[in-house]
Protein backbone atom coordinates (compact mmCIF):
# COMPACT_ATOMS: atom_id res chain seq x y z
CA UNK A 1 0.00 0.00 0.00
CA UNK A 2 1.26 3.45 -0.87
CA UNK A 3 -1.12 5.10 1.58
CA UNK A 4 -1.59 4.44 5.26
CA UNK A 5 -5.15 5.01 6.50
CA UNK A 6 -5.36 5.87 10.21
CA UNK A 7 -8.68 5.74 12.04
CA UNK A 8 -9.88 8.35 14.52
CA UNK A 9 -12.51 8.09 17.26
CA UNK A 10 -15.00 9.42 14.66
CA UNK A 11 -16.49 6.76 12.39
CA UNK A 12 -15.45 7.43 8.79
CA UNK A 13 -13.04 10.28 9.63
CA UNK A 14 -9.56 9.16 8.60
CA UNK A 15 -6.04 10.54 8.45
CA UNK A 16 -4.28 9.45 5.29
CA UNK A 17 -0.49 9.36 5.18
CA UNK A 18 0.89 8.80 1.70
CA UNK A 19 4.30 7.19 1.33
CA UNK A 20 6.97 9.73 0.36
CA UNK A 21 9.75 8.66 -2.00
CA UNK A 22 12.61 11.12 -1.62
CA UNK A 23 16.20 11.46 -2.72
CA UNK A 24 18.66 14.22 -3.56
CA UNK A 25 16.44 15.36 -6.47
CA UNK A 26 13.37 15.96 -4.33
CA UNK A 27 10.39 13.72 -3.65
CA UNK A 28 7.47 11.90 -5.25
CA UNK A 29 4.17 11.02 -3.60
CA UNK A 30 1.02 9.43 -4.86
CA UNK A 31 -1.60 11.68 -3.28
CA UNK A 32 -4.63 9.66 -4.36
CA UNK A 33 -5.01 6.07 -5.44
CA UNK A 34 -8.56 4.77 -5.62
CA UNK A 35 -7.48 1.11 -5.68
CA UNK A 36 -5.31 1.47 -2.54
CA UNK A 37 -8.04 3.30 -0.66
CA UNK A 38 -10.70 0.79 -1.73
CA UNK A 39 -8.46 -1.96 -0.36
CA UNK A 40 -8.62 -0.17 3.00
CA UNK A 41 -12.40 0.27 2.99
CA UNK A 42 -12.66 3.76 1.49
CA UNK A 43 -14.78 3.78 -1.65
CA UNK A 44 -15.62 7.36 -2.58
CA UNK A 45 -16.06 8.49 -6.17
CA UNK A 46 -14.73 12.04 -6.26
CA UNK A 47 -16.32 14.38 -8.83
CA UNK A 48 -14.61 17.72 -8.25
CA UNK A 49 -11.31 19.20 -7.04
CA UNK A 50 -11.23 22.58 -5.29
CA UNK A 51 -8.12 24.64 -4.60
CA UNK A 52 -7.76 27.71 -2.41
CA UNK A 53 -5.00 30.03 -1.27
CA UNK A 54 -5.34 32.06 1.91
CA UNK A 55 -3.13 34.23 4.08
CA UNK A 56 -2.26 33.78 7.74
CA UNK A 57 -5.25 34.05 10.06
CA UNK A 58 -7.89 33.36 7.40
CA UNK A 59 -10.53 31.02 8.82
CA UNK A 60 -12.95 29.39 6.39
CA UNK A 61 -15.86 27.48 7.90
CA UNK A 62 -17.46 25.70 9.48
CA UNK A 63 -19.30 24.62 6.30
CA UNK A 64 -21.42 21.65 5.20
CA UNK A 65 -23.90 20.64 2.51
CA UNK A 66 -27.17 18.97 3.49
CA UNK A 67 -28.60 15.80 1.96
CA UNK A 68 -29.16 14.86 -0.74
CA UNK A 69 -25.99 16.77 -1.68
CA UNK A 70 -23.86 16.09 1.41
CA UNK A 71 -20.15 15.85 0.60
CA UNK A 72 -17.19 13.74 1.58
CA UNK A 73 -13.93 15.72 1.33
CA UNK A 74 -10.32 14.61 1.01
CA UNK A 75 -8.24 17.61 2.15
CA UNK A 76 -4.51 18.23 1.73
CA UNK A 77 -2.13 21.19 1.83
CA UNK A 78 0.09 22.04 -1.15
CA UNK A 79 2.06 24.83 0.55
CA UNK A 80 2.10 26.18 4.08
CA UNK A 81 0.21 24.88 7.11
CA UNK A 82 -3.36 24.88 8.40
CA UNK A 83 -5.36 23.63 11.33
CA UNK A 84 -8.10 21.55 9.72
CA UNK A 85 -11.24 20.95 11.80
CA UNK A 86 -14.21 18.63 11.36
CA UNK A 87 -17.32 18.71 13.57
CA UNK A 88 -19.57 15.65 13.70
CA UNK A 89 -23.18 16.60 12.91
CA UNK A 90 -24.52 13.05 12.76
CA UNK A 91 -27.07 13.02 15.58
CA UNK A 92 -27.09 9.22 15.85
CA UNK A 93 -23.34 8.96 16.57
CA UNK A 94 -21.73 9.06 20.02
CA UNK A 95 -19.34 11.71 18.65
CA UNK A 96 -22.17 14.10 17.70
CA UNK A 97 -21.19 17.71 18.44
CA UNK A 98 -17.52 16.85 18.99
CA UNK A 99 -14.72 18.30 16.91
CA UNK A 100 -11.51 16.86 15.53
CA UNK A 101 -8.53 19.01 14.59
CA UNK A 102 -5.26 18.20 12.88
CA UNK A 103 -2.42 20.23 11.47
CA UNK A 104 -2.01 19.58 7.77
CA UNK A 105 1.02 20.99 6.00
CA UNK A 106 3.12 20.74 2.90
CA UNK A 107 5.81 19.30 5.15
CA UNK A 108 3.87 16.49 6.85
CA UNK A 109 1.85 15.70 3.68
CA UNK A 110 -1.00 14.26 5.75
CA UNK A 111 -4.53 14.32 4.37
CA UNK A 112 -7.88 14.26 6.12
CA UNK A 113 -10.86 12.32 4.78
CA UNK A 114 -14.01 13.97 6.11
CA UNK A 115 -17.20 11.95 5.52
CA UNK A 116 -20.70 13.21 4.88
CA UNK A 117 -22.32 14.49 8.05
CA UNK A 118 -19.49 16.75 9.22
CA UNK A 119 -19.03 20.50 9.17
CA UNK A 120 -15.56 21.47 7.97
CA UNK A 121 -13.33 24.47 8.50
CA UNK A 122 -9.70 25.48 8.59
CA UNK A 123 -7.43 28.31 9.64
CA UNK A 124 -4.11 29.25 8.07
CA UNK A 125 -1.19 28.99 10.50
CA UNK A 126 1.65 29.88 8.08
CA UNK A 127 2.14 33.15 6.19
CA UNK A 128 0.12 31.67 3.30
CA UNK A 129 -1.36 28.27 2.59
CA UNK A 130 -2.59 26.64 -0.55
CA UNK A 131 -4.85 23.65 -0.21
CA UNK A 132 -6.54 21.18 -2.49
CA UNK A 133 -9.50 19.01 -1.69
CA UNK A 134 -11.49 16.43 -3.57
CA UNK A 135 -15.26 16.19 -3.08
CA UNK A 136 -17.68 13.43 -4.00
CA UNK A 137 -20.71 15.66 -4.68
CA UNK A 138 -21.08 18.85 -6.66
CA UNK A 139 -21.70 22.18 -4.92
CA UNK A 140 -25.35 23.22 -4.55
CA UNK A 141 -25.78 26.67 -2.89
CA UNK A 142 -29.33 25.87 -1.79
CA UNK A 143 -27.97 22.95 0.25
CA UNK A 144 -25.24 24.95 2.08
CA UNK A 145 -25.12 25.33 5.81
CA UNK A 146 -22.72 26.37 8.51
CA UNK A 147 -21.91 26.52 12.21
CA UNK A 148 -20.24 29.58 13.77
CA UNK A 149 -16.54 28.89 14.26
CA UNK A 150 -16.39 30.14 17.86
CA UNK A 151 -19.42 28.31 19.26
CA UNK A 152 -18.58 27.83 22.98
CA UNK A 153 -20.27 24.41 22.90
CA UNK A 154 -17.61 23.22 20.45
CA UNK A 155 -14.65 24.71 22.31
CA UNK A 156 -12.35 24.65 19.29
CA UNK A 157 -8.86 26.05 19.87
CA UNK A 158 -8.07 27.69 16.54
CA UNK A 159 -4.45 28.27 17.62
CA UNK A 160 -4.79 31.95 16.68
CA UNK A 161 -5.74 34.94 18.85
CA UNK A 162 -9.35 36.01 18.17
CA UNK A 163 -8.23 39.49 17.06
CA UNK A 164 -6.03 37.93 14.33
CA UNK A 165 -8.76 35.76 12.78
CA UNK A 166 -9.96 36.90 9.35
CA UNK A 167 -13.48 35.83 8.31
CA UNK A 168 -15.70 36.35 5.30
CA UNK A 169 -18.97 38.18 5.91
CA UNK A 170 -20.78 34.88 5.31
CA UNK A 171 -18.80 33.05 7.99
CA UNK A 172 -19.67 35.64 10.65
CA UNK A 173 -23.39 34.86 10.24
CA UNK A 174 -23.52 31.12 10.88
CA UNK A 175 -25.65 29.96 13.81
CA UNK A 176 -24.55 28.09 16.91
CA UNK A 177 -24.63 24.30 16.68
CA UNK A 178 -27.78 24.22 18.88
CA UNK A 179 -29.59 26.54 16.44
CA UNK A 180 -28.31 25.14 13.14
CA UNK A 181 -30.46 23.17 10.69
CA UNK A 182 -28.80 20.17 9.13
CA UNK A 183 -29.78 16.73 7.84
CA UNK A 184 -27.70 13.99 6.29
Amino acid sequence: MRMKVLSTEFEGLHIIEPEVYGDERGYFIETYNQRDLQGQGIDNKFVQDNQSKSKKGVLRGLHFQNAPYAQTKLVRVLSGAILDVAVDLRRHKKTFGKSFGIQLSSENKKQLLIPKGFAHGFIVLSENAEMLYKIDEFHYPESEGGIIYDDPALGIDWMTPAEDIILSARDTKHPLLAEAHFHF
